[in-house]
This record gives structure tokens, C-alpha cells and sequence, in this order.
């Protein structure tokens, strides 16, 4: 009998593809890799490690939890004697993308590349979807092209790199091969902080959706996830950047009550969802292009392999022209061809 290992995004998909009887063992990959390092030069073993320890870092999970689900699921993937097949099941938003050509770039190289590798992407979402529905996109499987390997080992590598105008030289080309990861790229180009402002579009958005009168977590989690052309940021990872608007010092955002916002934990979190949020005047003259966010903030970001230390220097996004600019000291924009940035109806 064929045995067969399915891979996907997360729990929630995994345990839907589980009652709708998609046949051999199923794993969900889980890593949220839009938020914090992620060098791509490292092994698997290696990556997944400073992986776990950003995810514990951040409060979201316990280090030796999640250091042994990362373990458990690449030494399954390390170790494929028992597979005949193994099937990616990935969806078409920034979080899956990214999962997909990490596991892509995995696959490509020694004795994974010898195993029947094949590919289901799905345009939404795959917890809604019905046990016929997932059973027909089963039986539509293809299997991985050479043309998938190659373009998702480059998007692997300039996403993991120091230097993100490799991305934009990636959009430049032809991402047919992986249609949905054109999209996905644009959306990460978009959290560079912006050239007006030093916000990335998830803060920015965060920031007008508080500014328009959904004050509290969830309506403000709700209104921004409204905006997005593909949904791909879960509740817990907004909330952080909520977090990181409100800071310990010169706050863009606070509670209505004036106190810092807090990620919330397990003991507070009916609590947290229910306070209501309000944008300070330092944070509306953020919004507005007084001040720059860059200039004020204290704490830095990873976006794939850069790191966004606080002040002027380092990479923007400029949202008009819609490249990625390297302030300070100043360099001519690197454009791309002008196919611009796909969009995609909302789900």
C-alpha cells in the first residue's frame, strides 16, 4: 500500500483535511515566518531552532514546546524511507507562501528530490472547504515541476537574505510557476516601514482602523484583516504589533485609559479583547506625515533576513511608486518591470 505524508500551513487546515479522510499522515508546519529572522543560508535543523527561540522570545509559544514540534516535524520530513508520496497542501496568502517555498527549497536538494513531491494550492482558505471539495483536490494533485524547484529555491534565498532588493529583482521575472507567490512577495515588500511615514502597512492600518472607531483589539484585528486582499496575519501577531505601537516611551497608541498596551496571556485574554484602544496625538501625527515612526521607536523588526533597526537608516517602501528605497545614505530607487503588484479579491 502507498503510503503517503501530507503537509500543510497549520492545525486548523491539518485537522479538516483529517475528517474529510485525506489518506496518510498528516503534519502542520506552523511557523510564522513573516514575523522575525529568518536567514536562509542556515540548515534546516539550525534555521528551525532560531526560529523557536524568536517564537519564544515573542511569547508565543514555550521554547521547549515549540523547539520539539519543529524537531518532530523535520526529522519526519529528514526521514522519508517510509513515504512513497508527499503532498504540499498550502494556501494562497503570505503566511502559506512563504511555508511553501521554504519546504520547496527543502525538497529540491538531495535524496528529498527523489521522492514523488506534489503540489495542491488552494485559492482561500482550506478549513472552510468540504470533505468533497478537499477529496477533489486531492485527486487533482500534480506533481512539482522542475520550473517550481528552481523559483522557489531564488524566492527562498532573496527572502532570507540581508539585501531585499533581491525580491524586487525576483518580481521582475516571470513567477507563473507558483502563482500565487508574486502577490505574497508584494505584500511582505509592504511591511518595510514607508517612506511617508515609517509605518508598515499593518501598523498604518492598525493605527486608522483605532483612528475610525474600531477600538477594540478584536474590531481593530477584524477591520484590518477586512483590508487585506488575502488574509494572512493571525490575531496573536496583531496584537504584538499593537504592542509594539504603543512601546514603553513616546506611544502611538495606549489603552483609553493611558496605560501601554500588553500582548495579552492566557490569564488575561477576555480581559485584553474587550478594552478599548485610542490613538494618541503622537500617533496621528505619525499617520498624518508629521513625524516618522522610525525616528521614535526603540525596538527592531525582522522582515525575512533584514533587520529594521530604529532610526533613519536602513530600507523603505515607498506605496506610490511602489519600490523598496535604501535611506541614508541615499540610492536611486530600484525599480521594477512595471507588471505591478497583482491584486487579489478580497475572500
Amino acid at each position: 500500500m502507498t503510503q503517503r505524508l501530507n503537509i500543510t500551513n497549520g492545525d486548523s487546515a491539518a485537522g479538516t483535511m483529517s475528517e474529510a479522510g485525506i489518506a496518510g499522515k498528516i503534519i502542520a508546519w506552523r511557523d510564522v515566518l513573516h514575523e522575525g529572522p529568518v536567514d536562509a543560508s542556515l540548515s534546516l535543523n539550525a534555521l528551525s531552532k532560531q526560529r523557536a527561540r524568536f517564537i519564544s522570545e515573542r511569547g508565543w509559544g514555550d521554547f521547549a514546546h515549540v523547539s520539539g514540534d519543529f524537531a518532530e516535524r523535520d526529522r519526519v520530513i529528514q526521514h522519508l524511507d517510509y513515504f512513497d508520496e508527499v503532498v504540499l497542501w498550502f494556501e494562497d496568502d503570505l503566511y502559506d507562501q512563504l511555508q511553501l517555498i521554504q519546504l520547496l527549497d527543502f525538497f529540491s536538494r538531495g535524496s528529498p528530490r527523489r521522492k514523488k513531491l506534489t503540489l495542491i494550492q488552494v485559492d482561500g482558505y482550506i478549513p472552510p472547504l468540504s470533505s468533497a471539495k478537499l477529496q477533489e483536490l486531492d485527486e487533482a494533485r500534480a506533481p512539482v515541476t522542475p520550473d517550481q524547484y528552481v523559483l522557489a529555491q531564488r524566492a527562498w534565498k532573496a527572502f532570507g537574505s540581508d539585501d531585499p532588493s533581491g525580491i524586487e529583482r525576483l518580481l521582475g521575472d516571470d513567477l507563473s510557476a507558483l502563482p500565487y507567490l508574486a502577490f505574497a512577495l508584494w505584500r511582505h515588500l509592504e511591511e518595510f516601514p514607508s517612506v511617508a511615514n515609517g509605518l508598515s502597512r499593518s501598523e498604518s492600518e492598525a493605527l486608522t482602523a483605532i483612528e475610525e472607531g474600531h477600538t477594540t483589539p478584536v474590531a481593530a484585528f477584524l477591520e484590518v484583516a477586512n483590508k487585506q486582499e488575502s488574509i494572512f496575519l493571525g490575531d496573536i501577531v496583531f496584537y504584538s504589533y499593537l504592542e509594539r505601537l504603543s512601546g514603553k516611551r513616546n506611544p502611538l497608541l495606549t489603552w483609553t485609559s493611558g496605560g501601554a498596551v500588553v500582548s495579552p496571556t492566557a490569564e488575561n485574554s477576555r480581559e485584553f479583547v474587550k478594552r478599548e484602544l485610542r490613538v494618541t496625538p503622537l500617533g496621528r501625527d505619525v499617520l498624518a506625515g508629521k513625524k516618522d515612526w522610525q525616528d521614535i521607536k526603540t525596538e527592531s523588526r525582522w522582515l525575512g533576513g533584514v533587520e529594521i533597526e530604529p532610526g533613519a537608516k536602513g530600507w523603505r517602501w515607498d506605496p506610490d511608486e511602489r519600490v523598496l528605497v535604501r535611506k541614508k545614505p541615499p540610492a536611486a530607487k530600484r525599480r521594477v518591470a512595471k507588471k505591478g503588484s497583482p491584486r487579489k479579491k478580497k475572500k
